[in-house]
């Protein structure tokens, strides 16, 4: 413990430093892959949306006798085209299907009491229509677009345009990486999928601001110096910030999957995938985002600016003159001990030799005239009588 808290102390007074933001082409060629691989699912595969955003109907029939096959086949017996059959748990079975007649949807009541050995007013039916679920879709995305535009007022407010438009950036990453990712893995998108984006958009925006609100101390009045460019101050910023972005992300990402992978993979809770995957993914892509995709950017809008760019080149002046300094003062010493012991001479000759060059180098000292010794000669006092 006491090894981390010393390796954390080095990290946040900059005695241990990762150069995160100077690496920005390799964390922007990370993000451009997985991006490619996400907007590749959601193009080729598309998104298996639920009936709550396409309309259709959900029947969910308590397991006692009957399997998956048998309730496919009383779908399809009734008309039924776009038919999904899931398991929820061991003792339900949903079956989805597109929108359907009220003759339809009794007749397929009917059918599953009949061939599950259960009552009728036991199956538990759902019927959205495709109207209801365009207006659904719709107010999801208006409701992402709302928090975006809230995203920018506020962080320009607080902080300035350019760090709004760099944490913009980074919850559009995160959106479209947890998008792609359902589009390939092919979850079911349901509403719960919603409110686990708006929940990780959410920690990633936390997880920004903090790291901002450390770029904005750490580059207070940075014009006024000439130690230290923007981009070397937000890394400092960056590598202080670092162990609690982990940290943080490692306790929240924890339980979601626990629920992920225990909840749904071994005790398989169905209802559950749709958050847990969304909530995983998304945690996981904002904690990169904030780290190696908002400050590097953000790096890049500020060093374009005039100012910014007159800082770095007065940082580098100094130092280039600070290395001249030392590669001249290297020199002297070099030149000095080279002269003690060159010729061959012996070592009183070289200590005789380096002497004379010190007293050289020091200017001379002009000498005050001495006056003459002896006695003082004053003025004799002339008697009253002869004045």
């Amino acid at each position: 413990m006491s090894r981390v808290g010393n390796f954390t102390g080095k990290l946040y007074r900059g005695e241990v430093s990762y150069d995160i933001v100077g690496r920005k082409k390799l964390w922007y060629t990370i993000s451009a892959l997985i991006l490619l691989l996400a907007i590749g699912g959601i193009l080729f595969r598309g998104l298996n949306l639920g009936i709550e955003f396409r309309g259709g109907a959900e029947f969910v029939v308590p397991k006692s006798s009957c399997s998956v096959t048998q309730v496919r086949e009383v779908a399809g017996s009734t008309g039924a085209t776009s038919v999904v059959v899931q398991e929820l748990g061991e003792s339900r079975i949903r079956l989805q299907t597109e929108a359907l007649s009220p003759a339809q949807s009794a007749q397929m009541i009917e059918g599953l009491a009949a061939e599950c050995k259960v009552p009728a007013n036991e199956i538990k039916i759902q019927l959205v229509g495709p109207s209801w679920g365009g207006e659904i879709t719709k107010k999801a995305l208006l409701g992402l677009l709302v928090f975006m535009i809230a995203v920018v007022i506020f962080l320009s407010i607080y902080f300035e345009w350019r760090m709004a438009m760099a944490a913009l950036v980074a919850l559009v990453h995160d959106v479209v990486i947890t998008v792609g990712i359902y589009a390939l893995v092919g979850f079911e998108v349901t509403p719960a999928t919603v409110i686990g984006i708006l929940t990780i958009l959410g920690f990633s925006l936390y997880d920004t601001v903090v790291v901002f609100d450390k770029v904005k101390e750490n580059t207070r009045g940075i014009l006024g110096q000439s130690r230290m460019t923007y981009s070397e101050a937000a890394n400092l910023a960056l590598n202080q910030t670092l162990i609690r972005s982990i940290n943080t992300s490692i306790v929240a990402l924890l339980p979601v999957a626990a629920i992920l992978f225990v909840g749904v993979g071994l005790l398989g809770a169905g209802t559950l995938k749709d958050l847990a995957l969304a909530l995983f993914v998304g945690l996981l892509a904002g904690t990169y985002s904030s780290l190696f995709v908002a400050t590097p950017f953000l790096c890049q809008l500020k060093e374009a600016q005039p100012q910014m760019k007159s800082l770095a080149q007065r940082v580098l002046a100094r130092r280039a003159g600070a290395s001249a300094n030392r590669k001249g003062a290297d020199g002297a010493g070099e030149v000095t001990a080279g002269t003690g012991g060159s010729g061959g001479g012996t070592d009183g000759e070289g200590a005789e030799a380096a002497a004379v060059t010190a007293a050289a180098a020091v200017p001379e000292r002009k000498e005050r005239p001495h006056r003459q010794a002896g006695p003082r000669n004053q003025p004799k006092n002339t008697p009253r009588s002869k004045r």
